[in-house]
């Protein structure tokens, strides 16, 4: 007998427990979102004994946490001079580079400009 909950050379009898073990199930609400169902009364205390006792129910022996180092050789974005010119590729684009940027326009500026063109103008 074939059990999706079997591992390696187990048995049906260890499948049919793991079933049982298990500390609870997924249901649905009346919303429709879903919600753990714990299936002993002991892990809907609250509290840090319930925390406690559905933190040993939940642990699973074959996980751990693992820190890790960042990697030190992850690879940098590399400079894409021709992006400006041929166009915008997201798969790769990489850093667009531009040898000069425009200068910022200070409007201020240019309306005091335009105001003392229009005075200098002669009326007709």
């Amino acid at each position: 007998m074939s059990s999706r909950f079997q591992r390696g050379n187990s048995s049906s009898s260890t499948a049919r427990r793991q079933i049982h073990e298990r500390p609870g199930k997924i249901s649905f609400d009346d919303r429709g979102n879903a919600v753990y169902e714990w299936q002993n009364k002991k892990l809907t205390i609250e509290g840090e004994d319930g925390d406690r006792l559905r933190q040993t129910a939940l642990d699973h022996p074959g996980l751990a946490i693992v820190d890790e180092d960042p990697r030190s050789n992850t690879p940098r974005i590399a400079p894409n001079p021709g992006g400006l010119r041929l166009g915008y590729n997201p798969y790769e684009s990489g850093m667009l580079q531009k040898q000069r940027w425009k200068k910022k326009r200070d409007l201020r500026e240019f309306s005091k400009w335009v105001q003392i063109k229009k005075k200098a103008e002669p009326q007709d």
